[in-house]
C-alpha cells in the first residue's frame, strides 16, 4: 500500500494531535489567567482542586471530539459538517458542565468557563480550517482522495464522474465504471473516459471489479440494473472489508437542508422539499438587506467619496452610470455604478462584438479597450458596484442573490433559466465568488439556479464572507 493510500489514518491522527494541543492549551490558559499559578483553589470547600477538573475536562474534552466522529475521514476537506460536529461536541460537554453544576450546586467559577469555551472552539475550528486547506492543496494535486468505483448507466456515470473530478476538495477520485446489466460494453467508457470494469449483475462480480481496481469506495448512481436484493447483498460485502457504500441519487444542484429521508416499510425514502421565499422569510431578508446596505453604505461613504473625485479627474462624464437591468419577476429597473468606461462605451459597443470573450449571451473582454485607467482599479476591487447599495436600499436590489442581467440576456433565456428572475437580483452571489468573468455562461447559470433552488438566510452569511475573501484576491475582475 502506498504512502499516499493511508491518509484517513495520518489526517485522523494529525486532528487527534492539533485537538489535544488546542484543548490543553485552552484550558491551562484559561484556569492560568483566572487563578494565577496557585494550584491549591477549592471548589467550594471540595477536595477537588481546579487543577485536577482542568486535566479532566481537557482529557474529555478530547474524547467527546472522537466520540462525535469530528475526526472522520468521510467529513475531512469539505462541507460544514466537520464544523458542525467540533460546535456541538464542545456546547454539548460545557452544556452538561452548566448543568451538573446547577443540579450539585457547585459553584464553578464562570470566569474560567468563559474564557475556556470560546478560546478552545475558536481554536480547534481554525486547526480545522488549516488541515483543511492542506488537504485541499495535496486533493489538488490529485492525493489524498477515496478512490471510487462508479456503479450505474452510462449517462449516470458519466455525470457523476465529471461532478466529482470538478469537486476535487471533496476527496472522489473515480477510477473505474461497473455498468451492470449493459449490453456492448467497451473496455473505455467514451463518455466518462474511465475503464469499465464489469457489467454482470451480481455481488461476486462487483466484489471482484472492486479489488481489481483497488476501489476505497463504490457509488451507486442513477440508472443501475440491480434488483434490491443483489444491492442488500453487495452492501453486506463491502461493509465486511471496509469499503465504503455511496448512494448518488439523480438529483443535481439540491442543498442538504432541503433533503429529508424517511423510513417506509425498510426502504429510505428522500423527500425534497421546495424553498420558498415568503411571509416571514421575505420579511427577514428584506430587513436584513435594509440594515447590512445602511451599515455598508456609512463604511463606504468615506471611500466613495474618493472614489468620486478619482473619476472626475480621470476623465470627462458622469461619475455614476445608469444601465437597464431586468430584476424579480422580469421588471426593469436602472442599476447605478460607478463609471468605469468612457462615454461612449455604448456607442462602439458594436465595433467590439468580433472580440467577445464571454459565452452564452455574455459580453466580456478581458482587456476592454472603453475601460478608463481609473476604472481598471475599481473593478479590480469591485468598487465600482458600491451604489449598488442605493439599489439594495430602495428594493430593486438585494444583497445576495443571482447576477443581475441585461434585457437582451434575458431575451435570449431558455425557460430553464428564466427561474433565474424568480428571487431579487444581488449586488454579489455565487458567481461573485466563483471567479466572477472567468465563469463560462453555462457555469454561471448553474450558480444562479443553484442558489434559488436553495435559499437560506444562513447561505447569504456565508457568501457575504467569502465576497469579502474574492473582493481582495480579484480573482476574474474585469
Amino acid at each position: 500500500m502506498s504512502d499516499d493510500a493511508n491518509w484517513r489514518r495520518r489526517s485522523s491522527r494529525l486532528l487527534g494531535v492539533v485537538d489535544a494541543f488546542v484543548v490543553i492549551w485552552a484550558v491551562l490558559g484559561a484556569f492560568i489567567i483566572r487563578f494565577g499559578v496557585e494550584p491549591d483553589f477549592v471548589v467550594a470547600g471540595q477536595e477537588l482542586t481546579y487543577l485536577w477538573l482542568s486535566v479532566a475536562l481537557a482529557l474529555v474534552w478530547w474524547f467527546m471530539l472522537g466520540a462525535w466522529n469530528s475526526r472522520h475521514s468521510r467529513i475531512l476537506g469539505s462541507g460544514p459538517d466537520e464544523y458542525k460536529r467540533v460546535a456541538a461536541a464542545s456546547l454539548w460537554l460545557f452544556g452538561m458542565i452548566a448543568i451538573i453544576s446547577y443540579v450539585l450546586r457547585i459553584d464553578t467559577a464562570r470566569g474560567y468557563v468563559g474564557l475556556a469555551l470560546p478560546v478552545g472552539l475558536l481554536g480547534l475550528l481554525l486547526g480545522r480550517w488549516l488541515i483543511r486547506q492542506h488537504l485541499n492543496i495535496k486533493r489538488g494535486q490529485g492525493r489524498s482522495m477515496s478512490r471510487l468505483l462508479l456503479l450505474g448507466g452510462p449517462g449516470a456515470v458519466q455525470h457523476l464522474a465529471a461532478s466529482l473530478r470538478r469537486a476535487k476538495y471533496a476527496g472522489y477520485l473515480p477510477v473505474a465504471a461497473y455498468m451492470p446489466g449493459t449490453d456492448d460494453v467497451s473496455a473505455v467508457d467514451l463518455r466518462s473516459g474511465l475503464p469499465v470494469v464489469g457489467s454482470k449483475p451480481d455481488a461476486e462480480s462487483i466484489v471482484a471489479a472492486i479489488e481489481s481496481c483497488g476501489a476505497d469506495a463504490v457509488a451507486v448512481s442513477a440508472g443501475v440494473q440491480l434488483h434490491p436484493q443483489t444491492l442488500r447483498h453487495l452492501g453486506w460485502e463491502l461493509a465486511s472489508r471496509n469499503i465504503g457504500l455511496i448512494m448518488a441519487p439523480a438529483l443535481t444542484d439540491i442543498a442538504g437542508p432541503r433533503i429529508h429521508t424517511q423510513q417506509v416499510a425498510g426502504l429510505p425514502l428522500i423527500h425534497v422539499t421546495t424553498p420558498t421565499l415568503e411571509g416571514g422569510q421575505r420579511v427577514a431578508k428584506r430587513l436584513f438587506d435594509v440594515l447590512a446596505a445602511c451599515v455598508l453604505l456609512t463604511v463606504a461613504l468615506p471611500v466613495m467619496v474618493v472614489v468620486s473625485l478619482l473619476i472626475r479627474l480621470d476623465s470627462k462624464g458622469p461619475i455614476l452610470f445608469r444601465q437597464e437591468r431586468v430584476g424579480i419577476e422580469g421588471k426593469p429597473f436602472h442599476m447605478l455604478k460607478f463609471r468605469s468606461m468612457g462615454v461612449d462605451a455604448e456607442e462602439i459597443l458594436a465595433e467590439l462584438i468580433q472580440m467577445n470573450e464571454g459565452s452564452g449571451p455574455l459580453f466580456k473582454i478581458k482587456n476592454d479597450p472603453r475601460v478608463t485607467r481609473i476604472g481598471g482599479f475599481l473593478r479590480r476591487l469591485s468598487l465600482d458596484e458600491l451604489p449598488q447599495l442605493v439599489n439594495v436600499l430602495s428594493g430593486s436590489m438585494s444583497l445576495v442573490g443571482p447576477r443581475p442581467p441585461l434585457p437582451q440576456e434575458v431575451e435570449a433565456y431558455e425557460s430553464d433559466v428564466r427561474r433565474r428572475l424568480l428571487v431579487k437580483p444581488g449586488l454579489t452571489g455565487l458567481w461573485q465568488v466563483s471567479g466572477r468573468s472567468n465563469l463560462s455562461w453555462q457555469d454561471s447559470v448553474r450558480l444562479d439556479l443553484y442558489y434559488v433552488e436553495n435559499w437560506s438566510l444562513a447561505g447569504d452569511l456565508v457568501i457575504i464572507l467569502r465576497t469579502v475573501r474574492a473582493v481582495f484576491r480579484s480573482t476574474g475582475a474585469y
